[in-house]
């Protein structure tokens, strides 16, 4: 019975690479925010804990992000696309958001964990619908005490979605006069301190909880991670190509209504 889980689970987590391959080649961004919603829908068919469904799902997706963020960032450096002196400065922040997102996340139900995520999708999804085009804030980045809100704010919250952060760090760096770019090669190394100390973090919290399911090394499924990350590379050059037959405020807009159909199912999923 166990052998024939594990099998039904690497089954599901190598669909969910794929579809997430797909869809992050499509949409241009990291796979975080697409294989969460669809490892909740694989872990629930295969019979997993509800209270701790989406605690796997974001631990394994921060996982499958790590060497996904090294290469990213190491492939915008050589582009010279990488802001060093933000890093410097946010990325101790952000670890310590991460950190925090990840023990705040080991605390809740998975169904308030669902409801987050949501959440969070259902905002970014109308931002990208209602609009496309954002207005500088300031001139450049700002400094300060006070903004070490932002990233703290951007590596729990992300670490909670089990995202890479691109999606809001992209979004804040571009509201700060950084182009986009820049903003997308920042964004791809402060990823690399929201998904490890996140990854450890979910790791620690679900060591000893008996409801995780096999090939688990605490919420993180090993199964999951050697699944995704490899198919979600072998699958986004396909997304990249379909990208292409659209214009890029018609991908925006698709990408923001799977959004709100990602956050309809989990909020159906959360309340039903």
């Amino acid at each position: 019975m166990m052998l024939e889980q594990g099998l039904l689970l690497g089954a599901a987590m190598l669909a969910t690479g794929c579809v997430a391959g797909v869809m992050a080649g499509l949409f241009g961004i990291g796979g975080g925010i697409v294989i969460v919603p669809a490892l909740e829908l694989a872990l629930s068919f295969l019979g997993v804990d509800a209270a701790i469904r989406m605690h796997v799902a974001v631990a394994t997706s921060l996982a499958t992000i790590i060497p996904t963020s090294l290469s990213s960032a190491r492939a915008h450096h050589k582009r010279q696309s990488v802001d060093v002196e933000i890093v410097k400065r946010w990325a101790i922040f952000v670890l310590l958001g991460a950190v925090l997102g990840a023990w705040v996340a080991a605390q809740l139900h998975s169904r308030v964990l669902a409801i987050v995520f949501a959440t969070f999708a259902l905002l970014i999804a109308l931002k990208m619908i209602l609009l496309p085009e954002a207005r500088n804030l300031t001139e450049d980045v700002p400094r300060g005490p006070l903004v070490a809100v932002i990233p703290t704010s951007i590596g729990c919250f992300s670490s909670m979605m089990g995202i890479g952060g691109g999606t809001f760090s992209v979004l804040t760096l571009t509201l700060f006069n950084q182009s986009i770019h820049r903003a997308v090669g920042t964004a791809s190394l402060l990823g690399l301190a929201i998904s490890l100390p996140g990854t450890i973090g979910f790791i620690v919290a679900g060591w000893s909880d008996a409801r995780v399911p096999p090939g688990s090394l605490g919420y993180v499924s090993l199964i999951g991670f050697a699944l995704i990350a490899p198919s979600t590379v072998l699958m986004a050059p396909l997304g990249a190509r379909i990208a292409h037959s659209f214009s890029e405020k018609k991908l925006s807009m698709l990408f923001g209504v799977f959004l709100v159909l990602a956050a309809a199912r989990l909020f159906y999923g959360a309340f039903a």
